[in-house]
């Protein structure tokens, strides 16, 4: 049976590409932005250890060697790094600057997926496409998967699927599904969670951590 091959995805390009800039100083600025944004990170010495850390680096060379055509090389590596971090990251996915996977187990992003910069993703989270039996059928091409604007928050479980965009600044909430656009400074928050009746015949909603651990902060 003879192999075939799909038409390459358009390359994305925005703010987000960072092919241009020194490898060193992009790793140097994931490795700050673990000390930056996890408070159980005291220096950049604990930085190096940071569990999703070393699937964010990895794949900085594995989308260099994507875009050269050494495709094979790449998987091997994105492969290898999923081994050991449970973080799935396409080599064709672009991520921007000062990416931010906390935890890392069970992310997954896809081939087609742009990530812009300052972007906070917990665990659990996917940036997929919606299904084979409707990609298969989209132009030579076409996206698959979403759009992240600059400085997202993206919470634990988040679910983000198609050729959809989040603008910059917004945050979607852990446990919610995203299948259209959201606008820069959306606020897309599942259900929390709602406090039994009590004795006295008062529902109470749980509201305290409704804006907050619902972005995904353990």
């Amino acid at each position: 049976m003879a192999l075939t091959s799909r038409p390459r995805p358009a390359d994305p390009s925005g703010a987000a590409v960072t092919s241009g800039a020194p490898l060193r100083r992009i790793l140097a600025e994931d490795l700050d932005a673990v000390v930056a944004r996890d408070p159980a990170v005291r220096n950049r010495w604990e930085a190096v250890l940071h569990p999703a850390l070393p699937a964010v680096w990895t794949h900085r060379l594995a989308h260099r060697l994507h875009r050269r055509g050494r495709r094979l090389a790449a998987r091997m590596l994105m492969l290898l790094v999923r081994a050991f971090t449970g973080t799935e990251i396409h080599p064709g996915a672009v991520l921007g600057r000062r990416v931010f996977i906390d935890h890392g187990s069970a992310v997954v992003i896809g081939e087609t997926a742009v990530v812009g910069n300052d972007v906070t993703i917990y665990h659990q989270v996917t940036l997929g496409a919606i299904g084979w039996w409707r990609d298969n059928a989209r132009a030579p091409g076409d996206r698959r998967h979403p759009v992240v604007g600059d400085r997202v928050v993206l919470g634990a479980n988040a679910t983000v699927l198609g050729p959809v965009t989040i603008g910059d600044d917004a945050v979607v909430g852990a446990q919610a599904l995203i299948i259209d656009d959201l606008p820069s400074r959306a606020r897309a928050l599942a259900p929390a969670a709602v406090v039994p009746v009590r004795d006295d015949g008062r529902r109470q909603a749980v509201e305290l951590l409704r804006h907050t651990a619902s972005a995904g902060s353990w």
